[in-house]
């Protein structure tokens, strides 16, 4: 039996922005400990990359507002499986489809995932799409229209998972 895994799923940080950091809410569930980290795009520079890999394995996507050159070394997607879940990244604002939702299924329909994590739009979502999970965490630094901040957690069991959008100010 394997053993219980605890994915911190976020994206749009765009940081740093003057006076920007990762909030101490976002930090202190770091500090409690997570497998690894899913980050879906727009971090904008690699220093964001490195304090995150303070705390975990970092995995992700380049989004459409990077700043440095680190990030041509990302891919435009990445597949990975955490257990008995094959989850795609993507940033969402390529492909076909008018909403980023659509375009991220779209971008990542020929992988066969479970669960596709996608940003761009900032507006945290969660819709199951022919048994694909489709998820954008929001943004934990950068919330634009949206009342609260916000990140996933996903945690995957042995033969369960659980998926959950978590708000914070």
């Amino acid at each position: 039996m394997s053993a219980m895994k605890k994915i911190l799923i976020l994206a749009d940080t765009h940081m740093p922005k003057k006076g920007k950091e990762l909030p101490e809410h976002f930090l202190s569930v770091l500090k409690e400990g997570v497998d690894f980290i899913i980050h879906a795009g727009d971090w904008s520079e690699k220093s964001v990359y490195e304090e995150l890999s303070l705390y975990a394995p970092v995995y992700g996507v380049r989004g459409n507002v990077e700043k440095d050159e680190w990030a041509k070394q990302l891919p435009e997607k990445k597949v990975l499986q955490a257990e008995h879940m094959k989850i795609a990244i993507v940033h969402g604002h390529l492909g076909k489809g008018r909403t980023t939702p659509d375009r991220a299924f779209q971008s990542c329909i020929d992988d066969k995932t479970d669960l596709i994590v996608f940003g761009h739009s900032h507006i945290p979502f969660m819709e199951k799409r022919d048994k694909i999970i489709l998820f954008n965490p929001g943004s934990p630094t950068d919330k634009r229209r949206q009342k609260k901040f916000s990140y996933g957690l996903l945690t995957i069991n042995s033969n369960d998972y659980e998926l959950q959008h978590h708000y914070f100010t």
